[in-house]
């Protein structure tokens, strides 16, 4: 991991794990993990919001303000807006997105649940999730979270992705296979 990739992934830790432990001992996870969705919604789907985040031409004030007003639109919990608060303050706002994923493995943690990543040709059905997640709960033995993506490159099958481990179902992938065969014997 890179020296800057390492030190956001350790600050985006600290203030998981704050957030996450104040939520816990005020039995307000559902609230948590509510505002944690939508705050990762509101990120995938605003460009200005990443902006605001990434970028240094906007004051602590700036910023501090606009994550409030976010917070309050949104009804995040208290411990999540003081904390977006706090971020603003110190500059620390461009550690969001692995905030977010550091909260989600929290609180999947506690749930006794396991996240999968899952990309698709096309996007699944919910049928197809709902099989997917029961065989996956079946193999690994927990509660399986699906995050679902879609990469038309992959032209069928899927990629799932469970904790170390990785299952390549893709066609895009066999052809490849195939193509360093092909190479092997000519």
């Amino acid at each position: 991991m890179s020296e800057p990739a390492s030190i956001s992934s350790g600050i985006a830790q600290r203030y998981a794990t704050a957030i996450f432990e104040i939520s816990r001992d005020n039995k307000d996870l559902g609230s948590l993990e509510a505002g944690v969705d939508a705050l990762a919604a509101a990120l995938d789907d605003s460009a200005d919001l990443r902006d605001l985040i990434q970028s240094p031409v906007y004051s602590r004030d700036a910023q501090g303000k606009a994550m409030a007003a976010l917070a309050d639109k949104m009804s995040l919990p208290v411990v999540l807006k003081n904390s977006l608060g706090l971020m603003a303050e110190k500059r620390r706002l461009f550690v969001l997105p692995q905030l977010i994923a550091q909260l989600r493995d929290l609180i999947a943690a506690e749930k006794g649940e396991v996240t999968a990543e899952v990309t698709s040709a096309k996007a699944l059905t919910k049928t197809q999730e709902t099989k997917l997640s029961k065989v996956l709960s079946a193999q690994v033995g927990k509660d399986v979270k699906l995050n679902t993506a879609v990469d038309e490159s992959l032209i069928g099958g899927l990629i799932v992705k469970v904790g170390s481990k990785m299952i390549d179902t893709s066609v895009k992938s066999k052809l490849s296979a195939l193509q360093n065969a092909m190479k092997e014997v000519g």
